[in-house]
């Protein structure tokens, strides 16, 4: 029997796609804080308007960089928020990605709202990219 990545496993892994990326990449992020969970909590997603947890694989909260001023008091750290089960159940649906690939997928794509960039834009990127 084999055992499904744990916690630190999937961080082990969204360490690594953190160290991978470009350097001034991660520099422009800053202080992006990357936090592991098995689900979202309750009032995420209640916040969210989503019923089932496994719907949400990552989370970024925060203030965007866009929306920054120097005016503002200062912002807690932006996090990025990684759902372990969420991922897990993409993973064993998707049997073309590895886990490796969806980790750091999902980690940029939360970094990408930490720059401002929506869904769409992402997406579009995506396609395009393909």
């Amino acid at each position: 029997m084999t055992l499904a990545p744990s916690l630190d496993d999937i961080e082990r892994l969204a360490q690594e796609a953190w160290a991978e990326l470009p350097a001034g990449f991660r520099e422009l992020a800053g202080d992006v804080v990357i936090c592991v969970a098995d689900v979202a909590d309750d009032e995420t997603l209640a916040d969210l308007g989503i019923e089932d947890p496994f719907e949400l694989s990552g989370l970024y909260s925060g203030v965007d960089l866009t929306q920054r001023s120097i005016m503002d008091p200062a912002p807690g750290h932006p996090m990025v928020f990684l759902y372990r089960r969420a991922i897990l159940d993409e993973w064993i649906d998707r049997a073309d990605v590895n886990l490796r690939a969806l980790v750091a997928h999902v980690l940029v794509h939360e970094v990408g709202h930490h720059f401002g960039l929506s869904d769409e834009f992402m997406d579009q990127l995506l396609e395009e990219a393909e």
